[in-house]
């Protein structure tokens, strides 16, 4: 880290000349590692219109985090002209005399009144663009919209942006382990090299870092919530503290995946009792060896007494019990995320009711700085899901959204499908209870897990980059729409041109409901084979949970499918607000994409297009597979557009979403005409193989596991 005076005596040293070549990075293939911050060379007036400004530019503090601000304007800047180098110096503001020459570029990043939490303000006046905020952070975020605005023709003359964070913790979760494996990831090994921190840190913890912040990102929970107790070792701590410090500038705090019962596995202790003296004082010292490494820590998040993890229920003890021991141990430095993604084997009750059952009785019972964190969801992350009823459930408890962002349920890295709808979806849902999802979680944030990985494109396909960037889009500002969100990603990682936006935009928004057709349509969930989740399997029906099976969610037999969740079944839709459970209580009028989630109706159920129910579920497969058809046929049209690496690789994945596409609509329409005996619907194709052919294939070796 460079000291004021020497910032001083860099810059007079090259006053004479008014600028400093500065070598950039040699230029890289087209492989996708740039993510969206491609920065591209502009044509035509865009291009004249930056050229006319010089980089020449004015900061008022050797902040680190400014200065890192300053150097992405000057990249960025560089790039959009088409410079293989940028020319420009970055002076402080007591050398602009000594200069004589005026800066087009003004930073001020400690305004006393300025906006918390990142906001920031880029205005254009007559003098230039001015860059201000209340804090350093809120200048970097501030550049990556300048540039964001830029790279999309934005006219540098006329901008007066004004932003501020919905949410003040937009989080990623990271499902990585220790041995570089990650746990439901399709992109490769992990981007943490443990075994070599902290003696060395790979550039691309800085490159990660600085793709977070473009988008706003401001958490990173580095490991499993399947969490080893090892991680919680002084040797860890080190490699921690050196990611901590690479990450500082950024504005990203590091969170740690805790395991509950670590007093009892590496700290010597008989039990993880949370009540008891000795664990709380065991994580007490824990916590301060930490903070004594990592001042900023962000805190532990916890998956507790779920799927076989160890927890305060262990012990008698709830929920609240064992968060706010952890909190009491964090004090004021740091929070606690306890994930409420519970489900226990020795509870018969209907798996979508069981975090609410637990949870919502512990209202207003939780520390102030414990954050309970839902999934968008009251089951797993299914391809279409309705929105959890916590939210807005409990008034009284920090709630924030858990979001999927690597694609477990939604054909890995393989299949495209923008995920920006159905997070939209559900935030834009009304939770019956006064307010959004949105509304209920802006106080305290949103997390999502990463897809990211070793593969040079860091998330396995070139479109998956757009699930990440609508994350953090989303997590800044709800209110965005997918349409913007699509338009901004595809122009800054692949190309501007109207015509190729105009075409694979679209693409883009319906590739979700395309998967969701072929997949679950009409409120089907959990219909993937078992462990690797990995194609379909509706016909497993004997794993030793109940709520492992597919059966369980489909419930299909020869008169009818779903799940009746109404008063005469699990009577789950209690749990909703009375205005959202009596619009989804009747059959009838229930919106179809939710009707097999909440209703068991016959095969000869009527729906809204005049087709049984039968015939509408078939349909819904055909669509899916036309739509993925129709997705291929249009891509092929782009190759002008996007360099032959990049669309050789959509092209490849693309025909992989085909032919599975159409062995998960092949498959479950074998299956279910062999428990409901009925005919395809006239003109229907009929599946390519016989029911014990599917049931045959086997993946043991299938990624994700």
């Amino acid at each position: 880290m460079r000291g004021r005076g020497l910032v001083n005596r860099l810059a007079t040293a090259f006053l004479g000349a008014f600028a400093l070549l500065l070598s950039a990075p040699a230029a890289q293939a087209e492989d996708g590692y740039d993510l969206w911050l491609r920065y591209a060379p502009l044509e035509g007036e865009a291009l004249e219109r930056l050229e006319a400004i010089q980089p020449f530019i004015t900061i008022t503090t050797d902040n680190p985090t400014v200065r890192l601000a300053a150097d992405e304007l000057l990249d960025g800047m560089t790039g959009l002209r088409g410079y293989p180098h940028h020319v420009a110096l970055v002076i402080l503001q007591s050398d602009v005399d000594a200069t004589g020459k005026a800066s087009p570029f003004r930073f001020a990043c400690d305004m006393p009144d300025g906006g918390q939490g990142g906001a920031y303000t880029v205005q254009s006046d007559d003098a230039g663009i001015a860059i201000t905020s209340g804090e350093p952070i809120g200048c970097l975020y501030g550049v990556y919209a300048l540039l964001r605005e830029l790279s999309l023709g934005a006219d540098p003359y006329a901008l007066n942006m004004s932003s501020s964070p919905a949410m003040p913790l937009r989080m990623l979760n990271h499902w990585d382990n220790p041995d570089g494996s990650v746990e439901r990831g399709y992109a490769g090994r992990s981007i943490f090299d443990w075994w070599h921190l902290p003696e060395r840190l790979d550039q691309r913890m800085v490159d990660y870092a600085r793709a977070n912040a473009s988008i706003g990102i401001n958490a990173v929970a580095v490991n499993n919530v399947n969490a080893r107790a090892e991680m919680l070792e002084q040797r860890y701590i080190a490699k921690l503290a050196r990611l901590a410090d690479a990450w500082r500038p950024y504005g990203i705090r590091v969170f740690l995946s805790a395991r509950f019962s670590a007093p009892r596995d590496i700290g010597g202790l008989d039990t993880a009792d949370p009540l008891d003296p000795a664990v709380r004082a065991w994580w007490q010292a824990k916590a301060d060896e930490i903070y004594a490494a990592i001042p900023d820590f962000g805190g532990f998040l916890v998956k507790a007494n779920s799927e076989g993890q160890p927890g305060p229920q262990d012990y008698g003890r709830t929920h609240a019990d064992g968060a706010n021991m952890l909190a009491e141990a964090l004090g004021t430095r740091g929070t606690v995320i306890w994930r409420a993604f519970v489900y226990s084997a020795e509870d018969d009750t209907d798996r979508a009711m069981q975090a609410y059952n637990e949870f919502v009785p512990l209202d207003g019972q939780f520390a102030d700085n414990v954050i309970v964190q839902v999934k968008n969801g009251p089951v797993d992350f299914q391809p279409r899901e309705p929105f959890h009823p916590m939210f807005g459930a409990m008034p009284n408890t920090n709630l924030m959204l858990e979001a999927q962002v690597t694609k477990e349920y939604l054909g890995f890295a393989s299949h495209l499908a923008f995920l920006a709808p159905m997070w939209e979806e559900v935030l834009d849902a009304q939770t019956g209870r006064g307010g959004s999802v949105a509304d209920v979680i802006a106080p305290v944030g949103m997390a999502g897990v990463a897809n990211t990985g070793s593969d040079r494109n860091w998330s396995g396909s070139d479109f998956d980059q757009a699930n990440w960037y609508a994350f953090g889009r989303l997590a800044w500002d709800p209110s965005l729409s997918s349409e913007q969100i699509a338009r901004e990603w595809a122009a800054q990682t692949f190309s501007r041109e109207e015509e190729f936006l105009d075409t694979v935009v679209p693409i883009m928004l319906r590739s979700r409901e395309a998967v969701v057709d072929y997949m679950t349509p009409l409120g089907l969930a959990h219909q993937m084979a078992t462990g690797h989740h990995y194609g379909p399997g509706p016909w497993v029906c004997d794993l030793g949970r109940p709520e492992w099976n597919p059966c369980y969610y489909h419930r299909a037999d020869a008169e009818g499918i779903g799940f009746d969740r109404t008063e005469t079944g699990s009577n789950a839709l209690a749990q909703y607000g009375p205005s959202v459970a009596a619009l989804w209580g009747d059959a009838d009028a229930i919106d179809p994409k939710w009707l097999l989630w909440f209703h068991h109706v016959g095969w000869d159920h009527e729906m809204p297009s005049g087709r049984t129910l039968w015939a509408e579920l078939v349909h819904r497969y055909d669509r899916g597979v036309a739509r993925v058809d129709q997705m291929a046929e249009t891509w092929s049209t782009l190759s002008q557009y996007v360099d032959a690496e990049r669309f050789r690789a959509v092209s490849e994945n693309l025909s992989i979403q085909q032919r599975e596409a159409r062995w998960w609509r092949d498959a479950s329409i074998a299956y279910w005409q062999s428990v409901n005996g009925l005919e395809l619907p006239e003109g229907t194709r009929a599946p390519e193989h016989d029911l014990e052919y599917y049931q045959s294939l086997s993946f043991p070796e299938a990624p994700g596991n």
